[in-house]
């Protein structure tokens, strides 16, 4: 049946503002009535709902002018209903703010008119900035759709004001960059108190158990008496036990080896204890000289494989380690792969895994990327962006 054109005007507005704002009943109820002779009442009563709906909603021809306008559109803008009818919709919302950053935009907004995505009387979401009259800028987000009107499309744009939810946005944002900085920063403070406190523990309790030892080692070459001679040798385990649990607890705080070897060093002594204690076969591919590294780049690269062998003994149930560490230009791609069952995808973000959660930080706070993949085991990629290297 073909309908008059002031009805199938209704349908194209009713169409639009139901995918934004109206219900499915809503919107069956204003349908309805086309069908029927008193069509026209409908039309009315529709109309004056658009009229009163919060949304804005604007129809334009094919050549982007303005054929109507409700007041909450003339509302969003500063200007009255008739100044926007007529008008340009580059006026309200300019070609330069819908071109910009969203190709999809470009798609609804083109030079030659107003688009869709797909063909079709589909509404599509849409976000653009509008301009107030007094030249304000307005974060905008809403819907379009089009319908053909005596062999012309005409097409109903139903808009929206953002500028609370950008602001809530803007500030999550800020407090999420805030709370990364503060991260960092207590990783930092926390290493820096961890190196003084192996340093401690090295430099004077470990100087103080080596010289008692060598005072016992003495001691025992002048005592002949069987009986002393079994409890200073018992003495001297214990004080060579304290020495070995003394060396484990600083270089658990800081590995000497980042100090006096650099970071190859550090990874191939972890690699090593590793090994040692678990059984797990490790490989470490790596060059020396591309590890040559400032301390934090240095320091939050051993932490960050040494949390990832942690996860592995404690959850992963594998018997293959491979790390590499290889670096291209002023990127340093990091892998860690493991033949175990693989993490959880539930895992990945609970709120509990401390251990992924730090290493993410470590990684964040040196502006890198890292993915985590259960790729036959875990896998573990990080890149980070490096200083350029010093000139020879």
């Amino acid at each position: 049946m073909k309908l008059p054109g002031h009805l199938r005007s209704l349908l194209a507005i009713t169409a639009a503002a139901g995918a934004a704002w109206l219900a499915q009943p809503v919107v069956r109820a204003l349908l309805r009535p086309l069908l029927h002779p008193v069509g026209r009442k409908s039309w009315r009563r529709s109309r004056g709902i658009i009229q009163h709906a919060s949304d804005a909603i604007i129809i334009t021809d094919e050549r982007q002018s303005i054929l109507k306008a409700n007041p909450a559109a003339a509302a969003m803008f500063g200007v009255t209903i008739d100044e926007m009818q007529g008008a340009p919709l580059n006026a309200f919302i300019p070609r330069d703010q819908r071109l910009g950053a969203n190709m999809a935009t470009s798609h609804y907004f083109g030079d030659t008119g107003i688009h869709l995505r797909m063909k079709g009387r589909r509404a599509s979401d849409y976000a653009v900035t509008g301009v107030r009259r007094d030249g304000q800028h307005v974060p905008l987000e809403g819907s379009i759709s089009s319908l053909y009107e005596s062999g012309k499309p005409i097409y109903t744009i139903i808009l929206r004001d953002i500028t609370e939810r950008k602001q809530v946005h803007e500030q999550l944002a800020q407090s999420t960059t805030q709370l990364r900085e503060l991260s960092a920063a207590l990783q930092t403070i926390r290493e820096e108190e961890r190196k003084h406190i192996a340093r401690e523990l090295h430099d004077d309790l470990g100087q103080l158990l080596a010289t008692l030892r060598v005072d016992l080692a003495l001691l025992q070459r002048q005592v002949r008496e069987p009986g002393a001679r079994k409890l200073l040798d018992g003495m001297d385990d214990l004080v060579m036990a304290a020495i070995t649990s003394l060396r484990r607890i600083a270089s658990n705080l800081r590995p000497r080896a980042l100090d006096e070897g650099g970071l190859y060093f550090a990874l191939e002594s972890l690699r090593q204890e590793f090994v040692s204690h678990y059984g797990i076969a490790c490989r470490l591919h790596a060059n020396e000289e591309e590890l040559i590294l400032d301390d934090a780049y240095s320091t939050a690269i051993y932490r960050i494989v040494q949390e990832a062998l942690t996860n592995i003994t404690r959850h992963a149930q594998a018997s293959r380690v491979d790390l590499s560490l290889r670096r291209v230009d002023d990127l340093l791609d990091i892998s860690i792969q493991d033949d175990g069952h693989g993490i959880a995808a539930q895992d990945m973000d609970k709120a509990s895994s401390y251990g992924l959660i730090g290493m993410r930080e470590r990684v964040w706070a040196l502006h890198g990327d890292i993915s985590i993949l259960n790729d036959g085991g875990t896998r573990i990629m990080v890149r980070l962006p490096l200083p350029p290297r010093a000139a020879p």
